[in-house]
């Protein structure tokens, strides 16, 4: 009895035109590694054609695909396929962004210019040790009142 062999996954993922969602969108230069484009999209942030789409899909020229990267959700249209991830002014040809796509990202980036994370307005961390001598110094001033002491409301004092 003969059997024909069944097509190998590695021969169908090698053919022309075919293309893992993830491994595409790693390739255009959108996540920065492979394991974060599948992450982000098993959390549902990624949308081909208005759907949830999974790792597995292909994406087609002419898909238009909706992610979300931080704070900002990015429209992108496909506009070639690459399972190569090369320089990022060849990944940029893989895909066209929308004018609304632009907007939104240009109107962020501003927000994020003129209210910057309070966080991030923070140079200094804890005291060093030199810090820590210095304002001990400073307490233990003459004259200087000591705030480490008790102090007591009663009217004996």
């Amino acid at each position: 009895m003969s059997r024909t062999p069944r097509p190998n996954r590695a021969d169908a993922a090698e053919e022309p035109g075919r293309i893992r969602l993830d491994k595409w969108l790693w390739a255009a230069r959108f996540y920065k590694t492979r394991a974060l484009a599948a992450e982000t999209i098993e959390r549902g942030r990624v949308l081909v054609n208005g759907t949830v789409a999974k790792a597995s899909r292909e994406p087609r020229v002419g898909d238009v695909i909706q992610m979300r990267t931080g704070d900002v959700v990015r429209t992108v249209v496909v506009r070639g396929l690459s399972t190569v991830r090369g320089p990022a002014p060849q990944a940029a040809l893989l895909y066209e962004e929308t004018a609304e796509s632009i907007a939104t990202r240009e109107r962020y980036a501003e927000l994020r210019r003129l209210a910057p994370e309070p966080a991030a307005t923070l140079t200094q961390g804890r005291p060093t040790k030199r810090d820590r001598r210095r304002i001990e110094a400073w307490r233990a001033a003459p004259g200087r009142r000591d705030w480490n002491a008790r102090w007591s409301a009663s009217l004996d004092d």
